[in-house]
């Protein structure tokens, strides 16, 4: 098994919104945005903050993006992380939360900022081996109006 981590770019858009929708296809509710990822909307992303693809042998099985805050500049928001459904259980997608770690390190950012559905709280769990912690203080700024708003965690990278 060959993994590979790298970095997306502009040209990756499409692929990210493919790979999007079929990490969301029968396990994120209907409503999710990211049943409806397009490609502009990637490329968007893509320009402001960044992502990374993750490939298995070469094939592209996952991906993740990053934007900055809108409201303070050392801090990211991680969004849109998954991996497809075949390749599910076997901790992949540790290796798309350590990269964003590891460049947030190096990019002089001091808190990493995500949010889970509200009815996707099993990955609370997931996500508080890589050091997040719940912050209920906090308000999700991209939370689709018309649903529970989602529970906000962070990691302190500094202080």
């Amino acid at each position: 098994m060959n993994l590979q981590v790298r970095e997306a770019s502009a040209g990756d858009a499409a692929l990210i919104a493919d790979l999007t929708r079929a990490c969301w296809a029968e396990r994120v509710a209907a409503s999710s945005r990211g049943h409806r990822e397009h490609t502009e909307q990637v490329q968007h992303d893509l320009q402001r903050g960044g992502g990374f693809i993750l490939l298995l042998d070469n094939a592209p099985v996952g991906s993740v993006r990053w934007l900055p805050s809108d409201t303070e500049t050392d801090v990211w928001e991680i969004l849109r992380m998954g991996v497809l459904p075949a390749h599910r259980g076997q901790s992949l997608s540790q290796h798309l939360m350590e990269a964003v770690i590891h460049r947030a390190h190096g990019a002089d950012v001091s808190e990493l900022r995500l949010a889970v559905r509200a009815d996707q709280t099993r990955v609370v769990d997931l996500y508080a081996v890589f050091e997040f912690e719940l912050a209920p203080e906090l308000e999700y700024a991209r939370a689709n109006p018309l649903e529970e708003p989602p529970i906000v965690m962070r990691r302190w990278l500094k202080r």
